[in-house]
């Protein structure tokens, strides 16, 4: 059953969409301010089985570095060019619109063109996730995926039909000639293939995550209304990269109750130990906040020194569905080895 949006929902959808993040997908903050000016409230949306399954529809989201993104904004038009791409190239034109990644900003990306197209309450990821071959649809490898980037003054690229480690590596390369981000859009299926190839009503459990987060000051209270598993409470001993591979950073937490806790991120956290033991690992969506403001940090916004509880919520179920969906985003995914297993 569909739902409405209005424009105070804004600031709940972004806390629910930054817990989502896992750390990482970037803050929904800037999205939030361009969509509360530039979108025409209320928004209907739509449940994947409210439309006709045969309705052309893309996913839109930003790619890249989020930082970057935030220091070079777009306009208002982000998506248009690659949406007129992709519809040159099905033949159709899209009527409805999902989420690329619930978690972070691009929760938040298809209210810039829901005026346009129908919202449909489903994503690619379910989270945030770092590559871009962890998308449902290329997991799945639906045929005829298309997909289009546009962040210059003129011209598109579009990507067809190509392996998902393709479309990871080509596209990371379009971002760095594009300045270090760009709006993607993913099209070539219709809303009845997101019954099965996509993750439904992250929106609304993001609105009803950042609800639940912000009717309560407690750090105890906040973590049980969300019904989030509280992890570890303490201080933040050492960050730094992990010396077998730069890219992973290891973050060391001295617990409250004496527990030694790390956290093993890339752009999002990967997985937490305590005491040695895995506790939680993707696609279990681990969280690092300030128990006294409720702020939910961003990786590289962890710092030795500060104070932080770490929570974890239940990964999206569609994820251990299949064993080679959840093998494309366990930790061995990554190349971490000893991570996989969560122990009992």
């Amino acid at each position: 059953m569909g739902w409405t949006l209005e424009r105070d929902d804004l600031a709940a959808l972004g806390i629910g969409a930054s817990l989502l993040g896992g750390g990482g997908g970037g803050t929904p903050r800037l999205m939030a301010l361009s969509a509360g000016s530039a979108v025409s409230w209320p928004l209907s949306v739509h449940d994947v089985h409210d439309l006709d399954p045969s309705t052309p529809c893309v996913a839109v989201g930003v790619g890249g570095s989020t930082m970057v993104f935030g220091e070079r904004l777009p306009g208002s038009d982000l998506f248009d060019d690659a949406i007129e791409t992709i519809d040159r190239w099905t033949g159709t034109r899209a009527a409805a619109v999902c989420v690329t990644e619930a978690g972070g900003m691009n929760a938040l990306a298809p209210l810039q063109v829901a005026g346009d197209l129908a919202l449909v309450d489903a994503d690619l990821m379910g989270r945030a996730l770092p590559d871009l071959d962890q998308f449902s649809i290329l997991v799945d490898d639906l045929p005829g995926i298309a997909i289009a980037i546009s962040a210059w003054r003129r011209g598109s690229l579009l990507l067809t039909d190509a392996r998902p480690a393709d479309v990871e590596h080509v596209l990371r390369a379009a971002f760095q000639a594009a300045g270090g981000w760009a709006g993607i859009v993913i099209g070539g299926f219709t809303v009845g293939d997101l019954e099965e190839h996509a993750i439904h009503g992250t929106l609304a459990r993001a609105r009803a995550l950042g609800e639940a987060w912000g009717s309560h000051d407690a750090i105890a209270a906040r973590v049980a209304a969300i019904g989030a598993r509280a992890l570890a409470l303490g201080r933040v001993a050492h960050v730094g990269p992990d010396p077998a591979d730069v890219r992973v950073r290891v973050i060391d937490i001295a617990a409250d109750d004496g527990a030694a806790v790390r956290l093993v991120a890339r752009s999002e956290v990967v997985a937490c130990l305590v005491d040695g033991a895995v506790v939680a690992r993707s696609p279990d969506i681990v969280d690092v906040v300030d128990p006294q403001s409720g702020a939910i940090l961003q990786v590289e916004e962890i710092a030795a020194g500060r104070s932080v509880a770490v929570l974890g919520l239940e990964a999206p179920a569609w994820w251990s569905t299949r064993p080679e969906r959840l093998e494309r985003v366990l930790p061995s995914r990554y190349g971490l080895d000893g991570l996989d297993e969560v122990a009992a």
